[in-house]
């Protein structure tokens, strides 16, 4: 088999241009496919199946050179695909794959439908994630426009990766730009916009798991933790920034935008109490997933009068975190964003007021700090990740990597 693009000297037009065509030979036999490209014989380079590179007789060459090479690119892609299925290809076959591939399968544009989908569906966090994959893949791919999803193969993979490194991208980061191409990868594949045979995360391919990093401790000791639930601030901004540290620690270590979204429609009323339900922002679309209950402990009720008499709630929100009303979708999700970042700074504050050295208080460490407690207390581990809202325990153990000292040293005295 062979393929090459030439001009045919016979469909020569009045402008003197001529149809640039893809010719591929099999079995001594050819088809002709139009590439939509036009050059004058003095423009076409006939060895190098090229536009001459003489910005003279062609001034755009570098672009029509371009779109050859893409044009190549999906030639090669068809016969990878024929080969990695063992088909005995005919020359009609090949050009109902090669132009239904220049139709459908554009890398770029899935990627922009998809992301347009997610913000009309309101799913923010996963289209800001895609949408910031696709911009650090077109520094990487400078031909990503052009690319279809055959191309992204085990090597364009792996290459991609090597890219992240070279800009300084740590394993969690790769992992995050990783598991959203593997996202959109799947879900190209469900739409037969994407071929299986070149999926390069199956078994045997990439291994984005073996990315992760362990992240360092990140909980207080017991110690810490009863100065700050106990050392009230002067300062009623650190004061705010500590009951809802608390408030997260209490509700099972929530997270700052599952807490800020919080309404009166997520209270439900029982034989047993009250409750907070609400489905994780980050996984309550996924098929398994579970509403978490949370009863209301006294804890939880008077930080909850706390907030009621000593801050401005918006609308029914339960929390002093959306501080705009009306706000709704990707506005709302930009300005809860907004938001975490003042609680970020004030956390970092109120850790060093209540003397926290060399520890940087953030809103993961409620979460930390509370799997870690119930672990000390000798909650068993299914519990504990049933209450973060895992799927399964290896992600729980993310959290719970290590045993505190003392229960090592109480260890150590069997010994």
């Amino acid at each position: 088999m062979r393929y090459r693009f030439i001009i045919l000297s016979y469909n020569t037009g009045k402008d003197g241009k001529t149809a640039v065509t893809l010719r591929v030979t099999k079995n001594r036999k050819r088809k002709y496919i139009n590439t939509g490209l036009r050059a004058r014989p003095e423009q076409w380079d006939t060895a190098g199946d090229r536009f001459v590179t003489d910005r003279r007789l062609v001034p755009g060459y570098k672009a029509y050179n371009t779109r050859l090479s893409e044009l190549e690119a999906r030639v090669n892609a068809v016969l990878r695909d024929f080969d990695s299925r063992r088909i005995d290809w005919t020359l009609n076959q090949f050009e109902t794959e090669y132009l239904g591939k220049t139709a459908k399968g554009s890398v770029k544009a899935y990627f922009d439908k998809t992301v347009v989908t997610l913000r009309e569906t309101e799913h923010i966090g996963n289209a800001i994630c895609y949408s910031r994959t696709l911009s650090m893949m077109s520094l990487f791919d400078k031909r990503l426009a052009s690319r279809i999803f055959s191309e992204i193969d085990i090597r364009y993979v792996k290459a991609f990766d090597v890219f992240l490194q070279k800009r300084g991208c740590r394993g969690n980061t790769r992992k995050y730009y990783l598991k959203a191409l593997r996202a959109v990868l799947n879900k190209a594949i469900q739409d037969k916009e994407a071929p299986e045979s070149t999926y390069p995360f199956g078994k045997g391919g990439f291994n984005i798991a073996s990315l992760s990093e362990i992240t360092a401790k990140r909980h207080l000791t017991q110690e810490s933790m009863m100065r700050l639930k106990t050392t009230a601030m002067p300062d009623p901004v650190l004061e705010k920034t500590r009951r809802l540290f608390l408030f997260m620690y209490y509700c099972y270590g929530i997270s700052f935008i599952d807490a800020a979204m919080l309404t009166r429609s997520n209270l439900e009323n029982c034989n047993c109490g009250t409750y907070i339900v609400y489905k994780r922002n980050k996984t309550k679309d996924n098929k398994d997933s579970r509403p978490i209950r949370i009863r209301i402990s006294t804890e939880i009720n008077l930080l909850l009068d706390w907030f009621s008499s000593h801050t401005h709630l918006y609308g029914d929100y339960l929390l002093p975190i959306v501080s705009v009303p009306g706000y709704s979708g990707e506005r709302l999700y930009s300005h809860i964003r907004g938001r975490y970042k003042h609680f970020s700074r004030n956390l970092n504050n109120l850790g060093l007021a209540i003397g926290l050295k060399g520890f940087r208080l953030t809103s993961y460490v409620a979460r930390h700090t509370m799997a870690m407690t119930l672990q000390e207390h000798h909650v068993p581990r299914e519990i504990i990740s049933q209450i973060l809202g895992h799927k399964d325990l290896s992600t729980t153990s993310v959290y719970l990597d290590s045993f505190a000292d003392s229960i090592i040293d109480e260890a150590a005295r069997v010994l």
